[in-house]
């Protein structure tokens, strides 16, 4: 697979103040670069991640997927020139706007601008987050997730499988239809939501504490509306998450906690219990598909569906059991 993780996101914006305010002081990102149309924030040792342009419409903008190396991405060209795409050579001028070494510029089936990259560049400082949090889970993961919203699944699904590469997760078919795509072990870089028209859903940039989504969720809270989605937990990636309304009109979900999956080694499954554990409260969804989403969940609390918690060496303590019939209980799914 030459492509290796989401690199960076272009992201459309009425009023780029609005994201400068929200990406710092609400996300806690960096902003390190700005200019009277555009602004450019940090979250790890890349020197960007994500680019806001001052647009007279909102939403994403363009979508840039990291290959491994300057081979693998001129295999990538080659064989979506075979595929009859249309490829572009990226200028030096938007190489070095991109912070990369190199790039190619194509679209996918319903219009959305992709680049695949290489050699993104890292800075020598050290990333200052715009609040105090423990950062961001990035690295050869990439930068989080994207999912947009489409007309209909069948126009993308080939596409990103059968010529990006991209390997099926896991898909769900109720309260709505969605199918999650990886391209490394971070359970989904890519995601699908039939919706009836095309669009951008959300981004999900993954925290290294709970704190930190808990503590983001407490600003969240003073303007209730801002929030797309309550703090909940999801069924298939773990995450445990809040979503919030962006400047853009798209939703930025705040998680931690991602299961990882094995690229080549994985058996895709359709997830009948519904997208979430518990909370997750979706104000996005019609009246009805909410109603069966809560009715989803009230199924598995009445189930006892429990998953467990996915944490990384270092960021969290080992309890000794203290009920006997809970060691009974563990001990008895150890022997069995």
């Amino acid at each position: 697979m030459e492509l290796q993780s989401l690199g960076y996101v272009g992201i459309r914006a009425k009023n780029i103040e609005d994201w400068a305010g929200y990406a710092t002081r609400f996300l806690g990102m960096q902003l390190v670069d700005r200019s009277a149309s555009s602004l450019a924030f940090r979250m790890d040792d890349r020197k960007q991640r994500v680019i806001v342009n001052a647009d007279a419409e909102s939403g994403a903008g363009f979508f840039g997927w990291e290959a491994g190396d300057a081979a693998a991405l001129d295999a990538l060209g080659g064989r979506l020139e075979h595929a009859g795409v249309a490829v572009v050579r990226g200028s030096r001028a938007l190489a070095a706007e991109r912070r990369v070494k190199d790039l190619i510029v194509f679209a996918d089936p319903i219009g959305n601008r992709l680049e695949a990259f290489c050699g993104g560049e890292t800075a020598s400082d050290a990333f200052k987050p715009g609040r105090s949090i423990s950062g961001f889970r990035t690295g050869p993961l990439g930068m989080g997730h994207a999912v947009l919203t489409v007309e209909r699944l069948d126009a993308v699904l080939p596409f990103y499988r059968d010529v990006l590469g991209f390997g099926l997760s896991d898909y769900i078919l109720k309260p709505f239809k969605a199918y999650f795509l990886h391209v490394n072990p971070r359970h989904h870089s890519l995601a699908f939501i039939e919706t009836g028209h095309n669009g951008m859903h959300h981004m999900m940039v993954e925290l290294f504490s709970l704190d930190d989504v808990g503590q983001g969720y407490d600003i969240a809270l003073t303007d209730p509306d801002s929030i797309g989605s309550t703090l909940g937990r999801h069924t298939n990636d773990h995450v445990t998450s809040f979503y919030s309304n962006s400047p853009s009109g798209f939703m930025v979900e705040y998680g931690w906690g991602g299961r990882l999956v094995e690229p080549g080694n994985w058996t895709a499954e359709e997830y009948t219990v519904g997208p979430s554990l518990w909370g997750h409260d979706r104000a996005w969804l019609p009246a009805e598909k909410r109603a069966e989403a809560r009715a989803m969940r009230m199924k598995l609390a009445e189930d006892g569906l429990r998953h467990p918690v996915e944490v990384i060496d270092g960021n969290y303590s080992l309890m000794p059991g203290t009920c006997p019939w809970w060691d009974g209980a563990v001990a008895a799914r150890k022997a069995g």
